[in-house]
């Protein structure tokens, strides 16, 4: 298999602190990869490696098969937008967009300029003005519009409304489906993007802890909720990511088994049964990164 982006052993240190600590993955060709974690999981640490805007400090990058390390080649086919992306105080809209267009090689003039008028960007305005949400959709119009082979989208969103990040999400996918590229997108706002990716990493404390693909995530856990000794019963040598007593009651998640019998088991002693979103997952999986890191460490 061909494969957009490999990595492998890799570390990226700040004095003693690792931001990245020995993360391995692949990411293939023309597909929607989701990258979660909580702030400071080390994640755009991560695309920054991936995009040669800072050096490993161990282990390998690959992208497209070469070290992206002052390759113009391979840099060209890379559209990185950054959280709050920083541009020059006398930029207006339009600048921005030209240099985008002199540096992206499949960069879509028409598409771009449908995509200012969806947004309302007024062009000729300067960037250093424009409010949170516009400064986001400025970042927006020119990843969709690079058409690059690797668009990596970092906290897209801010300062959008529910509106304008749906607006989002269907031009992606609209022209995703024209144009297939391989596309990651970091995001707190899991729920709302998870039709929308197709493999999903998730990390925490510098760590890749999840690494899946994201139809085998849906239905992978549940909770259980019930009167306490019954629950504690049934979780007996099972995996459990979360638990939270009230009262008299247990509510636990647990990993379900390939099979999916602890469902019908659940039924059967009158166990009440709530799917988990990918948030949650997330969430209960991160928590418990950290806690068994920090029993590690007691």
């Amino acid at each position: 298999m061909e494969y957009a982006i490999e990595v492998s052993g890799l570390e990226k240190a700040f004095g003693s602190f690792k931001a990245v600590n020995d993360v391995n993955f692949s990411i293939e060709k023309d597909k929607i990869y989701g990258l979660l974690g909580r702030n400071g999981a080390g994640k755009t640490t991560l695309m920054k490696l991936i995009t040669a805007q800072i050096f490993p400090t161990g282990g390998n990058i690959k992208v497209f098969g070469e070290d992206p390390y002052e390759n113009r080649e391979v840099l060209t086919q890379i559209c990185f937008i950054k959280e709050s992306q920083k541009y020059p105080d006398h930029y207006t809209i339009r600048d921005a967009m030209a240099v985008a267009k002199s540096i992206l090689p499949n960069w879509d003039e028409e598409f771009a300029l449908s995509l200012m008028d969806e947004f309302r960007l007024p062009s000729k305005r300067r960037i250093k003005k424009l409010s949170r949400g516009m400064h986001s959709a400025v970042g927006i119009v020119i990843g969709l519009a690079s058409r690059a082979s690797i668009t990596i989208f970092d906290e897209p969103y801010l300062g959008l409304d529910a509106v304008s990040r749906n607006v989002f999400y269907d031009r992606l996918m609209d022209d995703y489906g024209e144009h297939p590229r391989t596309v990651i997108l970091s995001t707190h706002l899991i729920d709302e993007v998870s039709n929308l990716l197709e493999h999903i990493f998730v990390m925490a404390d510098g760590e890749l802890i999840l690494d899946q693909d994201a139809e085998n995530l849906r239905g992978m856990a549940f909770t259980l909720t019930g009167r306490a000794p019954e629950v504690e019963a049934f979780i007996s040598g099972k995996e459990v990511i979360h638990r939270e007593p009230f009262g008299g009651l247990l509510s636990v998640t647990i990993i379900r088994d390939h099979h999916g019998h602890e469902l019908k088991q659940a039924e059967t002693i009158g166990l009440e049964i709530t799917p988990v979103s990918l948030q949650q997952l997330s969430i209960y999986l991160t928590t418990k990164s950290r806690e068994q890191k920090g029993a590690m460490t007691k």
